[in-house]
C-alpha cells in the first residue's frame, strides 16, 4: 500500500527527488512538538509554515438578512473551533443568552473542549462525536425531535446538512464565516519538493495566488478524499494522500513516503 501510494501516482523523474524542502500550507504550530518538526529533524529537511487560507467573519448586518432565529432551535451543532468563536460571536452582537436547556452536539472532543471558553458544561446539554460527521449521525439520531441549528462556513462539506434533509430532523443552516483566499504575495514562489494540502480551498488559494503555477518536480500531498479530488480537478499529480491505513495524519503519510522512497533510490 505504502509503496503504490508512493510511486504509482509520482513521475519517475519526481519520484527520484528527495524531499528536502516542505510547504505546510497551516499556521506555524504554537509549541516546539508539532509531527513536522519531528520530520525536520529527522530527515534533516527545512518545513515552512504559510496559511493558505484565512476565516472573515460574517457581519451581523449580514447575518440579519437571513433571519435565521437562534432561540427557536433546541441544538446546535458545532464542527470546528471556528464556528464555536463566530457562534458566540453573532450570540453576543445579537444580545442573545444562550437557555440553559440548549443542547450541544460537537463532531469531537477538541471542539467540545473548546467549547468551554464559551460556556459552562456541567450547566448544559453536551453529546459528543468521536472524530467524524459519520460519528456524529449515531448521536443525533437518538434525538431525533430537536429543532438543530448548524452554523457553519459559505465552504463546508454536504454530509451534515444532507443527513439532517434526509433522517427529515428539523434544522437550519447559518452561515456565520466565511473562508477565503490568503494573500500570499509575501511568498517570492512556491518553489518546494513537496507541499501539503488540507481542503479544496487551499488548492483554490494556490491558483488565486500564483496562477502560473507548475507542478514539476513537487510532490503534492493532500489530507482527505474532498481534497484530494481538488488536487487531481486542478490537473495536478497527487504524490502522497493521508490518512493510508497505516498513516492516519499527513506527518505519517510524508514519512511513508520519504521511507519509501530512500528505501527504492537505495537499491
Amino acid at each position: 500500500m505504502a509503496e503504490s501510494n508512493a510511486k504509482g501516482s509520482a513521475s519517475p523523474e519526481r519520484y527520484r527527488v528527495p524531499i528536502k524542502t516542505i510547504l505546510v500550507t497551516q499556521p506555524q504550530p504554537t509549541t516546539d512538538n508539532s509531527p513536522y518538526l519531528s520530520i525536520a529533524e529527522k530527515y534533516d529537511i527545512k518545513v515552512d509554515f504559510r496559511a493558505f487560507i484565512e476565516v472573515e467573519p460574517v457581519p451581523f448586518k449580514e447575518f440579519r438578512k437571513d433571519k435565521v432565529d437562534i432561540l427557536e432551535h433546541t441544538a446546535v451543532i458545532f464542527t470546528s473551533r471556528n464556528a464555536v468563536d463566530h457562534f458566540f460571536r453573532i450570540c453576543q452582537e445579537s444580545k442573545v443568552e444562550m437557555p440553559a436547556d440548549m443542547k450541544y452536539f460537537c463532531i469531537s472532543d477538541q471542539t467540545a473542549y473548546y467549547l468551554q471558553k464559551y460556556i459552562t458544561l456541567r450547566k448544559r446539554k453536551l453529546f459528543v462525536g468521536e472524530k467524524t460527521a459519520k460519528d456524529l449521525f449515531e448521536v443525533i439520531k437518538k434525538h431525533k425531535n430537536e429543532t438543530y441549528l448548524f452554523p457553519c462556513s459559505n465552504i463546508r462539506k454536504d454530509d451534515i446538512p444532507e443527513f439532517l434533509t434526509t433522517n427529515k430532523i428539523k434544522h437550519t443552516e447559518a452561515i456565520i464565516y466565511k473562508t477565503v483566499a490568503a494573500d500570499l504575495s509575501d511568498l517570492d514562489d512556491v518553489t518546494y519538493d513537496c507541499i501539503a494540502f488540507f481542503s479544496p480551498s487551499g488548492i483554490s488559494s494556490l491558483f488565486i495566488n500564483f496562477p502560473d503555477f507548475q507542478q514539476n518536480n513537487t510532490r503534492i500531498a493532500a489530507f482527505g478524499p474532498t481534497t484530494a479530488k481538488a488536487v487531481r480537478d486542478a490537473g495536478l499529480e497527487l504524490d502522497i494522500e493521508a490518512p493510508m491505513p497505516n498513516a492516519p495524519s499527513m506527518t505519517g503519510a510524508i514519512e511513508v513516503y520519504i521511507q519509501t522512497q530512500v528505501q527504492d533510490l537505495n537499491k
